[in-house]
């Protein structure tokens, strides 16, 4: 699904990421965390093709990303950590335009969006313009659109931020149940206990390198630490914060 090879950005004459390899499978979930200013939004950001590498290669579904992008976008959906929605739009009529952006019909867009709705308890609110919404809302509602299209890899920057806690559980649900038929999962997080609970891959980036990369299991042996939660893990190797 994703494979970076050598990926190096600067800004400037600071270095964000520096000669980044990983991959991401299909049917998985691989989270990358860190501390602040490690690099890890910045790589979200040039996996979705926001932002072009210095150096370097990113490839998704085996095409290039800065060459095909438009091929390999059809196919995922991206959630940023702050939302962005126009404040004018109500709910509906921006998921709405989702759904037209990514050639489904009306009846296909009401459909899937019905399920999503009833989940996040969102039936109330979605025709209300989103300059009324609060964060979380405008949050669930950011992805309930990533899904919409039902792309094969999700890109998220900070997957619960804004939610509260039964809206958490349903999005874990809902990344697990998608990664489960087969999509895949590339995120960034502070929030280790999602990482642990959502990842088959952990990387661990700081000052824009990647230090360590597995599984928990993995991350456990390394240590010698066999019962570990990975917030005790990524202290250990990192002897910072998240």
């Amino acid at each position: 699904m994703i494979e970076l090879q050598n990926v190096s950005k600067n800004f400037g004459s600071t270095q964000a990421v520096v000669d980044l390899s990983l991959s991401v499978k299909a049917g998985e979930t691989y989270a990358l965390i860190g501390p602040n200013g490690a690099g890890k939004t910045t790589t979200v950001k040039m996996v979705t093709g926001l932002l072009a590498p210095t150096s370097g290669t990113i490839e998704i579904f085996q095409k290039n990303i800065e060459t095909e992008p438009v091929a390999i976008k059809k196919d995922l959906a991206y959630i940023p950590d702050d939302p962005f929605v126009y404040d004018y739009l109500t709910g509906r009529e921006f998921l709405e335009f989702v759904g037209d952006c990514y050639g489904l019909s009306r009846k296909e867009t009401k459909e899937r969006l019905a399920k999503f709705l009833s989940l996040y308890n969102l039936e109330a609110v979605v025709d209300g313009r989103f300059a009324d919404y609060s964060r979380g809302n405008k949050q669930k509602t950011v992805i309930i659109a990533a899904f919409l299209h039902q792309p094969k890899l999700l890109v998220i920057d900070e997957p619960v931020v804004g939610l509260d806690v039964q809206s958490q559980n349903v999005t874990l649900r809902l990344l697990k149940d998608f990664v489960k038929k087969g999509g895949s999962v590339f995120l960034c997080t502070h929030t280790l206990s999602v990482a642990q609970i959502l990842a088959e891959k952990i990387g661990i980036l700081r000052e824009g390198r990647l230090i360590e990369e597995g599984t928990l299991e993995n991350l456990r042996g390394k240590a010698k630490k066999a019962n570990a939660n990975l917030e005790e893990l990524y202290l250990g190797i990192t002897g910072n914060t998240p």
